[in-house]
Parts: C-alpha cells; structure tokens; sequence
C-alpha cells in the first residue's frame, strides 16, 4: 500500500519541479534580455544621400511626325462615269491641272438647247425694243422678252457649273499619289479619287507633357532628325492646340520646317529635341529614394539619428535621378535603402554616406499618362 502512495507521489513531484523550473529559467532570459536592451527595436541600418545642387540641361527628347503643309484627298463634287484620267501616278502637277474627267454628255445637250432658245430669246427682245420705240407695244410686254432672255442666261450658267464639276481639277500644287479608281467606273461624292500633298513646305507635329506647356512659344525653334538620315534639321513652333488632351495630358504643337527638307517625307517619324533654359541650382536626388504615396510624394529625411518623413514635390527626371522643387534644402541628408524597414521617428544607424556631386544632368522627358 505504501509503495502505491510513493509511486504515485514521486511523479507528481517530478512535474512540479522541472516546471518551477522552466519557469525560474525564462524569468532569467527576460531579465537578461531587458538588461541588454532587447525590449527596443535595433536601429535599421541604411545608406545615406546629401542633398545639393546641379546643373540641370532641360534639353528634352519626343516624338514627332512629319506632315505636309497641305493634304486632300480628292473626290468629285458629283456623281458619274469616268471618260479620262489626265495625270501620272506620284508625279507633281499645278494648281487646277485637270485630274479627271466625269461623263458630260446630258449636261452639253442641255446647254444647247438653252443657247438655241436664247437665241431666239434674244432675237424677240430686239423685235419688242424696236416697237417700243413707236409705241407698238407697252414696256410691260418689252419687260417680259427681256425678263426670258435673263432667265435663260441663268440657266446656262447653271449648266456651265454643272458641266465644270465634271472636270476634277488640283486644288493646289502638289504631288499626286496613287490612283484609286479606272476609266468607266461609276463614282459618287463618296468615292476618294487620289489623294495630293503639297510637299513645298513641311511641318513637323509633335506633343509636350503637360508641365513643359508654360514653356512652349510661338516663334521658338526646335531641332529634329529622322531614322535613316544623320542630318540635323530645324522648325520653328508656329501653333499649339487649343488645350491639353485629357487622356494623355500632353499639348499638340506644330512647327514648321526651316531650311533644307531634301529626306523628309510626309508620314516620317521624327525625334524631336527641344532645348530649355538650364536650370544651375536644381536639386536632383536617386529616384530609389522617393516613396510614392497616394496623395503625393516623401522621401526619409535624416535628423538627429532618426527617420523623419518628409513630403516632396517632384519636377522632370533622368534615368536615375528626379528633380525635387519643393521639400529638401541643399544639406539635407535623406535614407536610400532600408525603406521598407523603416518608420516615421525610427532609429537609424548610416551605414554609407553619398554626397551629391554637382555637374550636368540631362533628363528624358515622361509622357506617361497621368490621372
């Protein structure tokens, strides 16, 4: 009976001790642990960036396409069957050189008709002046022949614009393009006929980002080049549009091509560079360092050993680089790395310090869309 009461006692004891135990021992590693400071979170260790000022080449890289001063496509003003094409696939005609000509035949007998009828018209218009003069008839009968001889003279000349709209003349001159329809086919005001560019003069159409819209003058000169031609050409801003396109938010602006045009076609992808002021005191600073947020921008300042949050506003960029206008002051040291470790008023132990160097920078213009 007492050896059943130990075997019973003994393990109970056991389970006791090993946990006052365990107990005694974590007791002793939080002690430990407070006495060496692990109840505070480690300074989180970043690289850090000095803020100063460099020269800014606002020079700026975009698309473009080369257009012509003038471009149609030619139809007639009305319906009929084509007798005669008069000019040569991409060739150069004149101003009102005749293009093509429409079936006349109905037009030309009606005009006979009205003349032979104007004539006689006109023979009794003589025979009533001559009584009138002797009183043979009254004026209010002379003013009748007269009245039938201006009526028809109208009607012929409605005739003649008739019959004229038949021959499909150029515009303008220029250079014709292809072809789009043959001899004897039946065409409408609808039909396109062949197009035609005035070639003399080119234009150059391009689109700016919405922030380099205040910067952008009527009468300012720009550069340009085309793929497949080294050559540098020059146009000169002769009209913006009217107001910024609300998907893009981009301003069209179209210039005009100075000079030399001899590699320039209608429909050429151009690049277009334009030049601004430089900018000698512009605060530039690695784009890795800039948090986007969802009302605006900030950046990690670093100020007495902790991590300030800080909001900026931002202008152009380069490749690596973002220009701040409003935020930071030449000296400022802002955090690069260990962004996402970090918090407003955390710790912070530096663990490389990179001076922003003065010199040039070129940016590259962004025409994302923005909302």
């Amino acid at each position: 009976m007492i050896f059943k009461i130990f075997s019973f006692i003994f393990p109970l004891f056991t389970i006791v001790f090993f946990s006052t135990a365990c107990n005694s021992d974590r007791k002793t590693e939080v002690q430990i642990s407070q006495q060496r400071g692990g109840g505070q979170r480690p300074p989180v260790r970043s690289e850090a960036f000095i803020v100063g000022t460099s020269t800014l080449l606002d020079n700026i890289e975009i698309p473009g396409t080369i257009v012509a001063n003038e471009a149609t496509e030619i139809h007639s003003e009305v319906a009929g069957r084509i007798t005669g094409i008069f000019f040569r696939e991409g060739s150069y005609v004149s101003r009102g050189a005749l293009l093509f000509k429409l079936n006349d035949a109905d037009l030309q007998a009606q005009r006979r008709k009205l003349q032979a009828q104007l004539q006689i018209a006109k023979q009794n218009e003589n025979r009533s002046s001559e009584l009138l003069k002797i009183g043979g008839i009254s004026r209010q009968d002379y003013e009748n022949t007269a009245l039938q001889v201006n009526s028809l003279n109208a009607d012929i000349a409605i005739i003649n614009s008739e019959i004229a709209k038949t021959n499909i003349r150029a515009p303008y001159s220029g250079k014709v393009g292809f072809r789009l329809v043959s001899a004897g086919a039946f065409v409408t005001n609808q039909t396109p006929l062949t197009t035609i560019s005035q070639t003399s003069q080119l234009k150059v159409d391009f689109t700016v980002p919405e922030q380099y819209t205040g910067r952008i003058k009527n009468g300012q000169y720009i550069n340009f080049r085309v793929d497949g031609n080294s050559r540098n050409y020059t146009a000169r801003i002769t009209a913006t549009e009217s107001n910024i396109a609300a998907d893009t938010r981009t301003l069209r602006v179209r210039a005009t091509v100075q000079g030399e045009q001899t590699g320039l076609i209608p429909g050429h992808f151009a690049t277009v560079i334009l030049n601004f002021e430089p900018n000698p005191n512009a605060i530039m600073i690695p784009t890795q360092a800039v948090i986007p947020q969802a009302r605006g921008k900030k950046v990690y300042v670093y100020k007495g050993g902790v991590a300030k949050f800080v909001d900026i506003t931002t202008g152009i960029r380069d490749s690596t680089n973002v220009q701040v206008l409003t935020g930071l002051q030449p000296g400022d040291t802002i955090l690069l790395t260990g962004l996402l470790a970090l918090r407003p008023e955390a710790k912070v132990m530096i663990a490389k310090v990179v001076n922003g160097t003065p010199g040039q920078i070129k940016p590259v213009a962004d025409t994302s869309i923005k909302r």
